[in-house]
């Protein structure tokens, strides 16, 4: 597939203080292939849509009410021309000049793979908490992987946890096979579109790689409310899915809490970086303790019966 084109996207929205640090990361990449930049803008007010529309080939814009993890991301890849289609998010920063290489590879190599996603890492004024759960997930490993399953029944009489392991991939940096996604657009979902094609394409017979030597950039200080409606909102999806549920009782959720706030605890007090820092991250961290397991048993419990227990922001 040498020469092929590559279409890169991404989604934004009030974008300016990241935006311009990843555009210029992506020009900067080496690369034996044509490139096109294309943008889906969501409403920014705040000059991200000027600067997209100096450097970007293709800038498409929306109203902010019409934005959906899916549904925008399908939009944009219609109007890619590349048959390998990057998807990066506007604050998620290739980490070297490699990058764009290392994460097309896998695609370029084995037409029978789908989609790949890259490694993410910390950004430098990530807080300890944030740290230590991006260390714990699977898109953070420093070991490739390749995952397929031989037929659906395997795939549906996993467990659980082992069902999500396999169909792990992430939209913060990936790249999709066009003639696949043709066949599989991204589902219309508030959330977890990712997962949820994942697990449709491994199902009809593709594959799937992991590229930890493409490696980006990303993390967020997120509030505790925020982070509580979008582990509530991941968890609904998770549960409908797979059958998840990380937190399925109550008396789960009251150890999951006290579990977090040792956890968090001892993050605070072994982060050397930020001396100091313990008393002024304590609130923060606390609410985190409860607001990531609440989260996650609502999420569950709103999705196995039917009912909605927690007004949602957007996220």
């Amino acid at each position: 597939m040498t020469g092929v084109l590559v279409s890169v996207l991404i989604p934004t929205r009030n974008g300016i203080e990241t935006l311009a640090a990843t555009l210029d990361r992506i020009a900067e990449q080496k690369r034996d292939f044509p490139v096109e930049l294309i943008a889906v803008d969501s409403g920014s007010t705040d000059g991200t849509a000027e600067l997209l529309a100096r450097r970007v080939d293709k800038l498409i814009s929306i109203p902010p009410d019409e934005f959906n993890h899916g549904v925008t991301r399908n939009l944009g890849i219609e109007r890619c021309a590349g048959e390998l289609v990057v998807l990066l998010v506007q604050d998620a920063l290739p980490a070297s000049d490699d990058w764009l290489i290392a994460l097309t590879r896998p695609l370029m190599e084995d037409d029978g793979v789908a989609g790949s996603y890259a490694r993410q890492v910390p950004r430098a004024d990530a807080d300890a908490v944030t740290r230590y759960y991006l260390r714990r997930y699977a898109g953070s490993s420093e070991t490739p992987r390749m995952t397929s399953v031989p037929d659906p029944d395997h795939l549906r009489l996993l467990p659980a946890s082992e069902q999500l392991a396999l169909c792990t991939f992430d939209n913060v940096c990936s790249c999709i096979r066009r003639s696949v996604w043709r066949a599989h657009p991204f589902p219309e979902t508030v959330i977890a579109e990712d997962l949820e094609w994942a697990r449709d394409v491994l199902l009809s017979g593709h594959r799937l790689a992991y590229a930890p030597s493409a490696v980006v950039a990303h993390s967020h200080r997120r509030s505790a409310r925020y982070e509580l409606d979008r582990t509530y909102l991941v968890h609904r999806r998770l549960h409908a899915l797979f059958g998840l549920a990380t937190v399925p009782t109550a008396r789960h959720l009251i150890r999951a809490i006290a579990v977090s706030l040792v956890a968090h605890g001892r993050c605070l007090l072994g982060d050397r970086t930020r001396v100091g820092s313990v008393l002024a991250e304590a609130p923060r961290a606390a609410a985190l303790a409860v607001a990531l397991p609440l989260g996650q048993y609502l999420g569950a419990r709103a999705e196995r019966t039917g009912r909605s227990l927690l007004r949602t922001g957007r996220v």
